[in-house]
Formats: C-alpha cells, sequence, structure tokens
C-alpha cells in the first residue's frame, strides 16, 4: 500500500520506521513528512532513502494510510483533508480521541469496531494503552467498578527536547529545558498541563480513555508522574472488583492475553522495568497481588515501551487491521 507518516523525525516517528520493517509491512509507495526545516532530508526504510516532503504534498498523494505523530494542531487541521481524498488517518495525538464519532482503538481490545467508513481512527494515550491491554480480559471476568494508578512515565514521552534536557543535566550541561525543573535524580508530579480540576491532562486522558474503552460505569483516579527513565512508562494500579477473583486464574487470564507477557517471580527479583520493556513490543505485568485492604482488590505494577505498544506499534496493528479486514485492497 501507499503509506505517509506525518512527523517522521520525531521520536515516535523513528520508532515507526522500525516497526514497519520488522513486521514486513506491505509498502508500495512511503512519503515521510515533517516540519519545513526537515524537509529535503532523507530517511531510511527498508534500505531504501526517501526525501521528506511537506505536508501539502502528502494529502495530495492520496496515501491509503497516513499516520500521524505530530501533535494535535496539525493533526486537526489536516486530517480531514486526507480523509476527503479516501485516506485512512490513524492519529497518535489527542486531537480526535474524544470526538464521539471518531473510535478510539486498541486493536488486541476493540479493533472489531472498526468499519470502513471509519476514516479517521484515534490511537489512546501511551499510558491508558499499557494498563488497559492487562484490565482488559480481567474487566471481563470479573467487572472493574474501581481503578486507582500512579503512573512513573519515561522523559521519551514528552519528546526529543525533554530527552536532552535529561542528558545534558547528566553531564552537567545547562541546555534548553522541556519542564519547569530539573528532571535527574527528580520525579515531576506534572505531565501535561494543569487543569481547572487540579487533575493535569495526562490525568484527564487515562481516566476519560478508559470510560470510552472499556465501560463509563468504571471508577477512575490517576496520578501521573514524570521520571528520569528513557526505557518506557511504569504504573502501579489497584483495581476494584464487582466479583471476586482467585489469583491462579488472574495469572491465566493475563498469559492468554495476545500482547502481554507475565513477569512475575519476585522471589528471584523477576518483576517489569523499563530496562526490561525498552524495545520490546509486549506489555509486561507483576507484582500480581491481592489487596487485603480492601475486598474483591488486585495491585498490579505495569510496564511497556511507551513508544512502541504506547503509540507505533499500536499504529501499525491498527494499520494492519484495515487490510486484514479488506478495506484497503
Amino acid at each position: 500500500m501507499n503509506i505517509a507518516i506525518v512527523g517522521i523525525t520525531g521520536l515516535v516517528g523513528e520508532v515507526l520506521l522500525k516497526v514497519l520493517e520488522e513486521r514486513k509491512f506491505p509498502i508500495k509507495a512511503f512519503i515521510p513528512v515533517a516540519s519545513e526545516k526537515s524537509e529535503g532530508k532523507f530517511v531510511t526504510l527498508n534500505n531504501i532513502k526517501f526525501k521528506i516532503g511537506s505536508i501539502q504534498d502528502a494529502v495530495k498523494s492520496r496515501p491509503n494510510v497516513v499516520i500521524f505523530s505530530a501533535g494535535s494542531e496539525i493533526s486537526l487541521e489536516y486530517a480531514p483533508e486526507f480523509s476527503k481524498n479516501g485516506t485512512f488517518v490513524i492519529d497518535n495525538s489527542s486531537a480526535w480521541r474524544m470526538d464521539v464519532g471518531k473510535k478510539l482503538i486498541i486493536p488486541e481490545i476493540n479493533g472489531n469496531l472498526l468499519t470502513a467508513e471509519d476514516k479517521i481512527i484515534a490511537n489512546p494515550n501511551c499510558s491508558t494503552i499499557q494498563m488497559l491491554m492487562v484490565l482488559y480480559p480481567l474487566h471481563k471476568k470479573y467487572k472493574i467498578k474501581r481503578i486507582v494508578v500512579s503512573t512513573y512515565q519515561s522523559v521519551t514521552g514528552t519528546g526529543k527536547k525533554a530527552l536532552r534536557q535529561l542528558k545534558d543535566e547528566r553531564i552537567n550541561v545547562h541546555g534548553e529545558r522541556a519542564y519547569p525543573y530539573k528532571i535527574d535524580n527528580n520525579c515531576l508530579p506534572h505531565c501535561d498541563v494543569f487543569t481547572r480540576n487540579g487533575y493535569t491532562k495526562e490525568e484527564d486522558k487515562i481516566v476519560n480513555e478508559t470510560h470510552k474503552i472499556l465501560s463509563r460505569d468504571i471508577n477512575v483516579t490517576a496520578t501521573a508522574v514524570r521520571v528520569p527513565v528513557v526505557g518506557g512508562h511504569s504504573e502501579a494500579v489497584n483495581i476494584e472488583f464487582e466479583n471476586d477473583f482467585e489469583l491462579s486464574e488472574i495469572y491465566k487470564l493475563l498469559n492468554e492475553m495476545p500482547g502481554v507477557t507475565v513477569y512475575d517471580e519476585p522471589e528471584n527479583n523477576i518483576y517489569p522495568m523499563p530496562i526490561i520493556a525498552e524495545g520490546k513490543d509486549d506489555v509486561f505485568v507483576g507484582r500480581i497481588r491481592r489487596d487485603f485492604s480492601q475486598a474483591k482488590s488486585l495491585n498490579l505494577w505495569i510496564v511497556a515501551d511507551n513508544l512502541r505498544k504506547g503509540a507505533a506499534l499500536n499504529a501499525v496493528q491498527i494499520a494492519e487491521l484495515l487490510i486484514k479486514k479488506g478495506f484497503i485492497k
């Protein structure tokens, strides 16, 4: 197929190139797009160099699929232009996630909802994706009443500027800042911007997207923290179910969930960590234990590479699903 990527020079764009190669995605023509300062430069896919072009030219080329990883403003402006031409748009930004007319898709969970009419498809937030990959099979079996989640999020979730800040601080270089404070040897309870309700947009995304994908009947509360880590996001999740459970069944359900790896032998110091998840496609879950302070409740520790399943991989899986369903010939 003909595929375009908008935001090819960003962290997610770079990982998209790797994922497309690794999964041997069927490509007839590749159209890389970035900002004006990157136009005319080259990126390599499958050992072939492609010149970065403008988004306007990409619209005119009418690709079968375009993946956006360039921020909400760009997506809001140009996604409709692509879709008018019959292109399927897969958007990694927050622009369309809560639009009532757009699907919010994690292929392993609700990919069955996609139709040929869904020309703009939203990719959920990275923190939401990894949490729901683990919680979905448990919700189907026991019905979740409440989720309390605290996230420990990699600087790569902010982008290249934040990654540079961390690297600069580690060698005592005073460079441009992505954050209001130092991030090395520090934790910032501040992901995205604060809203009037006292929560950040990142925290609100986790709540709202969980409601849209799983159920609006689930009570969700979140605290999102930025940590000086590169390899992935971690989450401490407490779940209260309507129905009681056996731990053995929890393990069975999670082991059977595609895209989830149970990594849980604390007696052997085996538990998920960003250095384990970095560069891998699966979502890792461990520290699985009953919450003895509350009936029918469970504690989990979930880690995933936020640039892969949290963004690039999920987007490519959506494109693969469009092919599988026969929407793209």
